[in-house]
């Protein structure tokens, strides 16, 4: 009696955590980018900044975006996936326009000229966007020939979410090759690694399609490993290197 009494509590109150959870799943992913863009504002330098973030980031929602017509999934990982397209644009826009203005006498390269040793170096933003048109067409395309066919459908859900579990392997590679965490955010490591571990339990407790579960464990894993070298590392620290270390901010080179 007493729980049945206590049911016009209880149930809007786990309404209103589900609304939470769903929430910080769609907004939360974007959150570590915000302190990002506004010291690039501010500085008017993004050398700290690896556009391929953008790239990969990119290519991982507009994949899972397309999974989601051959599968049906949870609406707040959808959204997210348009909430991170949107943003990762913002920053593409920001980091051309800072870079641009700080190579005056810089040579104009163009997605039109089709150059692969200049692949996204691009001089405008408007290039930038061509490109991202250009894949999600010819990546829309041929998912719209192949929903039939599940392998495919399962294959595309396992490349988005994998592209998106490696983000971290280029920072993971950097810390190796120079044994050295400096100019690292210890700070955002952490910000990644507490917003994957609640993605993964998220993916879990809804009952996503496996891949998301199995990448995301994947993605928590990797930043495990970027923290440990930074606690490595801070305990056996390496002589300076003669090179120039530029802070890093994402989970890039």
């Amino acid at each position: 009696m007493e729980a049945e009494g206590l049911d016009w509590l209880l149930v809007p109150l786990h309404q209103l955590v589900s609304w939470g959870a769903a929430a910080a799943m769609v907004f939360g992913g974007v959150v570590p980018y915000v302190p990002q863009y506004r010291d690039i504002r501010r500085t008017q330098n993004a050398d700290g900044f690896s556009t391929y973030v953008c790239l990969v980031l990119l290519v991982a929602n507009i994949l899972r975006i397309l999974f989601w017509f051959g599968r049906r999934f949870e609406s707040p990982l959808l959204w997210q996936s348009a909430i991170m397209i949107l943003t990762m644009l913002l920053m593409l826009k920001l980091c051309t326009e800072v870079r641009v203005a700080n190579e005056l006498n810089a040579r104009r390269r163009s997605f039109a000229d089709f150059d692969p040793h200049h692949f996204w170096q691009w001089s405008s933003f408007s290039d930038y966007v061509q490109c991202v048109l250009a894949f999600t067409g010819v990546a829309g395309c041929i998912t719209y020939l192949s929903t039939d066919s599940t392998l495919f459908v399962e294959t595309l859900g396992f490349l988005a979410v994998l592209t998106e579990a490696m983000l971290g392997v280029p920072q993971l590679y950097r810390n190796h090759r120079h044994q050295s965490t400096e100019g690292m955010s210890i700070k955002m490591v952490l910000m990644w690694t507490s917003g994957d571990a609640f993605k993964t339990a998220y993916f879990l407790l809804k009952g996503a399609p496996l891949q998301f579960s199995v990448c995301g464990l994947l993605q928590v894993l990797v930043d495990l490993a970027i923290l440990g070298q930074a606690y490595a590392f801070a305990r056996h620290p390496q002589k300076p290197a003669l090179h120039a270390v530029h802070p890093a901010g994402t989970k890039a080179l």
